[in-house]
């Protein structure tokens, strides 16, 4: 059987707090499943929506790999704070990627660490 799974990735440099990280993976959970393909979105929900939560150094970093998730025909959700809270407007904070076959997501994800 085929596994699906979901990638956020969230910067590490920002030094989020534990609320604050938990609603940015939120957003990208959400909004990346949002881009899916309506047939792999409902075998990954069927599968229990797996999720990995994983990091990069800073923006740019985010930037190289959203690059590369839209050029393997991944979708993608960059997201962007409000800047109400932690951090200043506008601050870019976290990328969805997927879902999608984890296969397909290694091919991109696979070199980076958990938080």
């Amino acid at each position: 059987m085929t596994e699906y799974k979901q990638c956020i990735i969230v910067r590490e440099d920002l030094k989020l707090s534990r609320g604050k990280l938990a609603v940015q993976v939120a957003h990208a959970a959400v909004s990346a499943a949002d881009h899916a393909d309506s047939g792999v979105r409902r075998r990954w929900k069927d599968g229990g929506q797996k999720k990995i939560v994983l990091q990069v150094k800073g923006i740019s970093e985010l930037y190289e790999l959203k690059m590369d998730a839209e050029a393997a025909g991944l979708p993608v959700s960059l997201i962007t704070d409000a800047g109400l809270t932690e951090i200043p407007p506008n601050t870019i904070t976290a990328l969805g990627i997927g879902p999608a076959r984890s296969d397909q997501l290694d091919a991109v994800t696979g070199e980076l660490c958990l938080v």
